[in-house]
């Protein structure tokens, strides 16, 4: 044997322990380094997580479908959520987590917004109040449409109903009152349709009470045919709100062609000029003036027949005449009759003589006067002259 071998196998026999001892070492620091690389994914590994990933998007579109389902859900949360599902899992992931949020804020904010058409006071304080910044939060959006504002109408409909009892009448006043004291349901459905009804009592109440008061036909009569039959609530408010006043005018007419039909002058032309006006007037001149048109033809009336005396008496006092034949004795036939009183200086009698016949007699009494006493004056100056 050579000395080579000899040491070749001596330093194969030193060595084996060694190594023997080394390998599992060396085995287990391989494994260690292989589990920290990532591993190739094998086949059924890659076929589990598309499956995960097929079994989440189906969840976010059914989701989304629930989303844009919902009666509150506004038209363009739909189209939002439509969109999404058309492009992908992530967008549908997107609008799961973030879109649909902001939309919602977005639709509550339109939805109370639109309560303010018909709002009360009440309500309307409640949203302006509400929207007095930008920082709502969605619950507190959600709060007030779901909650607040129905609170909010309630007390606009308190108010609203205790007006009623105060200026209804019999029948909306005492359902009125038991709308108060029950509950916010009773109260709405007064306000819809408990107070038209009570209303209508009323109405039917207050037709039956002009019938009796009012004396012209054309309105009697459409009353009776009205309560004669089944009018509606509205039906008998308009009557009282709008068509009895024009019945009411018809009548009016029809009285007032009666009153001028033969009247005078004043009453004919005052009830021509009403007929001519408006329904304001025609009931002035009912209450008024047809009395004062009265009046003032009474008095021209009454004018008229004293002139027409005084002209009598007038022509009656021209139709005499002051002429007639004098005599010596004072005396007068005719018209006039004067008779002197001696010289006392009495007053003359008359019949049916002015001034003139007066002073005409006393003339001719006071020549023949003369004339006596001239003649008297010569016989004596001649009886003194023999």
């Amino acid at each position: 044997m050579k000395l080579s071998r000899i040491a070749a196998a001596v330093t194969t026999a030193a060595l084996a322990p060694v190594v023997l001892i080394a390998s599992p070492a060396f085995a287990a620091g391989e494994e260690a380094a292989a589990s920290t690389r990532p591993t190739a994914p094998t086949a059924p590994d890659q076929a589990a997580a598309d499956h995960g990933d097929k079994d989440q998007a189906e969840q976010d579109r059914k989701t989304i479908l629930g989303i844009i389902a919902d009666p509150m859900a506004s038209a363009y949360m739909k189209e939002a959520g439509n969109k999404a599902i058309a492009d992908g899992p992530a967008a549908m992931r997107k609008f799961i987590e973030t879109d649909q949020h902001s939309i919602r804020l977005d639709d509550y904010r339109v939805l109370i917004t639109r309560l303010l058409n018909g709002a009360g006071p009440g309500l309307k304080e409640g949203i302006n109040k509400l929207f007095k910044t930008d920082k709502q939060t969605l619950e507190q959006l959600r709060h007030f449409y779901d909650v607040t504002q129905h609170e909010l109408r309630d007390d606009d409909n308190k108010v609203a109903i205790s007006r009623l009892v105060g200026t209804g009448g019999t029948e909306v006043k005492e359902a009125a009152k038991k709308a108060l004291q029950g509950t916010p349901a009773d109260r709405i459905a007064f306000l819809a349709t408990g107070q038209y009804l009570a209303q209508a009592s009323d109405d039917r109440v207050e037709l039956a009470r002009i019938d009796e008061g009012w004396d012209g036909p054309i309105l009697t009569e459409a009353i009776s045919k009205l309560l004669g039959g089944s009018p509606t609530p509205a039906e008998l408010r308009r009557f009282l709100e709008v068509t009895q006043y024009a019945l009411r005018d018809e009548d009016n007419r029809v009285a007032i062609a009666k009153i001028i039909d033969g009247g005078g002058p004043e009453l004919v032309k005052a009830g021509r000029a009403a007929l001519k006006g408006t329904a304001a007037d025609r009931v002035e001149f009912l209450k008024t003036g047809q009395h004062e048109a009265r009046a003032k033809d009474k008095k021209t009336q009454q004018e008229n027949g004293k002139d027409k005396g005084q002209q009598g008496q007038q022509g009656q006092n021209n139709s005499g005449t002051g002429a007639g034949t004098g005599t010596g004795s004072g005396s007068g036939t005719g018209n006039t009759a004067v008779t002197p009183q001696g010289g006392s200086g009495s007053p003359l009698a008359a019949t049916g003589a002015g001034d003139a016949g007066l002073i005409a007699g006393g003339a001719g009494t006071a020549l023949v006067a003369g004339a006596g006493i001239l003649l008297a004056a010569r016989m004596r100056r001649a009886a003194a002259a023999r």
